[in-house]
């Protein structure tokens, strides 16, 4: 049997959960947040809340920014065991003759996975995306399948790619919602992040070439909270740009379509993230360094009870000016020793204004060894005397 404690928290705080969005209520800025764009969209990272919208759900086309999905295969294939960031990918005549933005890969020459990865993040290489493509799945359409598929399970319904690169070809779409959704699945790679804030590095070839390679998004040397994005340009598709940026405890995400200047696509992004971090915050509900004021009873144990805490720790999101009411459930298994610091023996739910929004593993913080006869004998023998 499960054992729930129910606590109402005293404080109207804010907390992100790694998932889908929230049926939550959600307040947009009044004035104009975009310059010369077609579509936009503003996010919390942690619980996909909506901060700011423009026609964020036409169908447009994205140009590179498209390889956002092309990395996200990649960092499945790698989690998946697939693949790994030291595997050898041999380059095909097809991949080095992509045209574009390229780092120049050479036709039977093989690179690891992990330094095509990183083109593709820095300066958005085509022939490192079509490399990587025919690797994962043989050939570039039938990765471009795994892409709509996987777009269709994060529920992204106005999203259809036609390549991995982005180039011009039809038909092929997304939306900045849809755009926000997929890159903020992305950047919960960690790895992303080793790679998304180089500025400008050199690019070893086998053959002892080098290429230098510098980052199109330039929002990491504009604006300091900035630490990843994803770039796009055709002509069709104006200047395209989907971004994150950190301060304290909140990441937001951000999408800019359909530009028209490289310039504006990066002011709309500052725009949105100077909004979203001035009249937004995460404040931690759950504390993951912090032991919970409950104790949980473990059943054979040389110990009544002991300390528990959240595995990680749990923010709510809110308007500065917002008191969100702010609820949990502690939900305890039915736990035998021994234990050991780390043991999972429960959940907590994190409610906002009645609506669950996160859910956090319970964690035993202390050791609970088993109860010996000896131990028994001393337990019956105590009552003895009393």
């Amino acid at each position: 049997m499960k054992k729930i404690i129910a606590t109402i928290l005293t404080l109207g705080l804010s907390a992100g959960f790694a998932g889908a969005a929230a049926s939550v209520n959600t307040a947009f800025a009044d004035t104009q947040l975009t310059s010369a764009c077609k579509s936009a969209y503003l996010c919390d990272f942690n619980s996909g809340e909506c901060i700011y919208k423009q026609n964020e759900t036409e169908r447009l086309p994205i140009a590179s920014v498209c390889k956002v999905m092309t990395l996200t295969l990649c960092f499945d294939a790698i989690q998946s065991g697939k693949l790994s960031l030291e595997e050898k990918i041999t380059v095909s005549d097809r991949a080095a003759g992509m045209g574009g933005s390229q780092v120049f890969l050479q036709t039977g020459l093989s690179y690891p996975l992990s330094e095509l990865i990183k083109s593709i993040i820095v300066c958005s290489a085509n022939d490192s995306c079509v490399a990587v493509s025919e690797s994962i799945s043989g050939s570039e359409e039938s990765f471009v399948a795994l892409m709509n598929k996987r777009a269709e399970e994060l529920g992204c319904n106005d999203t259809l790619f036609a390549n991995c690169t982005g180039l011009p070809k039809e038909p092929q779409y997304s939306c900045a919602k849809d755009v926000a959704v997929m890159f903020t699945n992305l950047i919960k790679n960690e790895e992303y992040f080793k790679y998304s804030k180089i500025w400008l590095e050199d690019f070893n070839h086998p053959d002892d070439r080098t290429t230098s390679i510098t980052n199109t998004n330039k929002l990491i040397r504009k604006y300091s909270a900035c630490d990843g994005g994803k770039t796009g340009f055709t002509n069709q598709a104006g200047f395209c740009l989907a971004s994150t940026a950190v301060k304290d405890s909140m990441r937001l995400v951000s999408v800019v379509l359909g530009a028209d200047s490289s310039d504006n696509r990066f002011k709309s992004a500052i725009s949105m993230f100077d909004y979203g971090f001035a009249n937004y915050k995460n404040r931690v509900v759950l504390d993951k360094d912090v032991n919970l004021n409950d104790k949980l009873t473990v059943e054979c144990s040389r110990k009544n009870s002991i300390c528990v805490r959240p595995a990680r720790s749990s923010y709510v999101f809110s308007a500065i000016d917002s008191t969100p009411d702010i609820t949990r459930n502690v939900i305890a298994y039915d736990i035998k020793a021994p234990i050991k610091k780390g043991d999972v023996v429960g959940k907590i739910e994190v409610y906002k204004d009645g609506i669950l929004c996160d859910t956090v593993d319970l964690v035993a913080a202390e050791d609970a060894d088993r109860a010996t006869y000896g131990d028994f004998f001393k337990q019956v023998a105590r009552g003895w005397t009393l």
